[in-house]
């Protein structure tokens, strides 16, 4: 990217812990090169510190962003994380790494931060409410951020154990009629969340942490007739609750207990003509104290930037199609 014109070009020098100075840059100077080409500017490494050279706002942006990234390292060792964080902040000038580190969860020693402002609006609400609908498309982080504001409450000892569920068959659950034992029967629908668990806690933990019943993942009809005390309970693919499913999940919150459900009520797998839940209680819940929802959108979807290209590209043709 070339320097506008006119402007005055500035030097700043950040400098970092020697340990962490690797992490940082990346491996071959990746990280760097990846800033230089999001912010046209010059980045020049020597000992432990890096000389940022470019025009004055980008420059001191520039600084303020190597600066943060001291304290948010597992940005700049996660694959792709600090790309799309990159992206994030050229598409807001007015956002600010530190901003979005400070709205971050901690999960372990990682820290899962929000990628977007309709993200940071979502833990917001997680912190801020007991019952909280996140609704929207697929790669917003609906889930992920639900599951890693669980963990830390687990963690933290706030909750006593995590509970996730899902509609295992679409239409009504219907499992009979699949192979396998029960386990195998649900674990097709439900594998989404064992994905998003064993990316924020080691595999042979969380095992340990299912076996002991700390979490606890299950198809939704699992939750009828049961009240759900100090828990966390995440309800996934909300879209494809009946009306009666959801008025049965709502009213399983017990004491000292937060819920999260999500869905995108655009992709409802329910027959033609049937309602779908989510969609319902946006307007039962309306107005409710201590409910909020959350409405993310196609800005907050968080994938590898190939992804939301190829998802641009896509539209483009069916517009084309479409004339």
């Amino acid at each position: 990217m070339a320097m506008a014109p006119g402007r005055d070009r500035v030097e700043e020098r950040v400098e970092f812990d020697a340990d962490l100075f690797p992490t940082v840059v990346g491996e071959h100077d990746h990280n760097l090169n990846l800033i230089e080409r999001t912010f046209g500017v010059r980045l020049v490494t020597s000992g432990s510190s890096v000389l940022v050279r470019g025009d004055e706002v980008a420059a001191r942006r520039v600084a303020e962003l190597l600066r943060d990234l001291a304290t948010s390292p597992e940005l700049c060792a996660a694959r792709g994380e600090l790309e799309v964080v990159l992206e994030r902040l050229t598409a807001e000038p007015a956002a600010h790494l530190h901003d979005l580190v400070v709205h971050g969860v901690a999960v372990g020693s990682r820290r899962i931060v929000p990628k977007s402002a309709g993200q940071v609006h979502y833990l917001d609400a997680i912190r801020d409410h007991d019952m909280v609908f996140a609704i929207g498309p697929a790669g917003t982080g609906k889930t992920y951020l639900a599951m890693a504001a669980a963990i830390h409450a687990l963690k933290a000892k706030e909750v006593e154990r995590i509970i996730l569920a899902r509609p295992a068959v679409e239409a009504g659950e219907s499992l009979g009629f699949l192979p396998g034992d029960l386990q195998e029967k649900v674990n097709p629908y439900l594998r989404p969340l064992y994905d998003a668990l064993y990316d924020m806690v080691h595999h042979e933990r969380a095992e340990q942490m299912i076996e002991h019943g700390a979490i606890e993942i299950a198809p939704l009809a699992f939750m009828r007739g049961r009240t759900l005390n100090d828990a966390f309970i995440i309800l996934d693919e909300a879209q494809n609750c009946t009306s009666d499913q959801m008025k049965m999940f709502l009213t399983r919150m017990g004491f000292s207990s937060k819920v999260v459900v999500t869905g995108d009520v655009t992709q409802t797998d329910l027959p033609s003509g049937q309602p779908s839940g989510l969609a319902e209680a946006q307007v039962v819940m309306d107005g409710v104290e201590g409910v909020a929802f959350v409405h993310l959108a196609e800005r907050d979807v968080v994938r590898h930037p190939l992804v939301r290209r190829v998802i641009a590209a896509y539209a483009r043709y069916e517009a084309r199609k479409s004339r």
